[in-house]
């Protein structure tokens, strides 16, 4: 084993730690709401991935649902921003930044702004399939989509997609949540990040 090579999981542990570690004034329910959105959507991610890996799909659609899974987790793993320091002073790898405050607004736009897309989108996407039986195309749903086929495949659609119909909400929560904390703590300035 080359040198170092056993230091590189406990260099690892401590920056995930350090970039998902709660600051100060965090309430425990927002901590626990930021762990519950990532959450929220492996299920889905996970149940599209052996669509991505059946017969007769081209690699740009394979690359596709690989790529959907992927991004919508990094997606939902960014809700630490509102609860950890890199959500209040920007890290150290932020060219000409670093150490500088967030702005409050730099935070909550894309925050608010991405909560009520994702709860317009999974409550549309919800109504045109499950009520309308109709594709976000306006299609109607083919006789083989899971929910149609029933049985095992209709219940681990449900499963695994409902829970999708919190993330927008969660994500609006939090958000309330991050921006009332900004509020009440007083402005420091300029606070360089531990360790950087």
């Amino acid at each position: 084993m080359p040198p170092g090579t056993a230091a590189r999981p406990a260099r690892l542990r401590a920056a995930w730690g350090e970039a998902h570690e709660p600051v100060e004034g965090v309430s425990r329910s927002a901590r626990l709401i930021a762990c519950a959105i990532p959450l929220t959507v492996l299920p889905s991610s996970l149940w599209r991935l052996p669509v991505a890996l059946r017969p007769g799909i081209g690699l740009g659609e394979r690359a596709y649902v690989i790529g959907l899974s992927v991004l919508c987790e990094v997606l939902a793993l960014t809700a630490f921003g509102l609860i950890a320091r890199w959500g209040e002073v920007f890290p150290g790898w932020v060219p000409y930044l670093r150490g500088r405050r967030v702005p409050v607004g730099a935070a909550v736009i894309p925050a608010g702004l991405g909560a009520t897309a994702l709860t317009l989108l999974w409550t549309v996407l919800t109504f045109l399939t499950e009520i309308m039986g109709r594709t976000i195309t306006g299609e109607r749903l083919p006789a083989d989509f899971p929910t149609r086929a029933g049985g095992w495949q209709a219940l681990s659609l449900y499963v695994c997609y409902t829970p999708l119909l919190l993330w927008g909400p969660l994500l609006g929560a939090l958000t309330v949540a991050y921006v009332r904390r900004r509020r009440l703590s007083p402005r420091k300035g300029r606070q360089p990040l531990r360790g950087r």
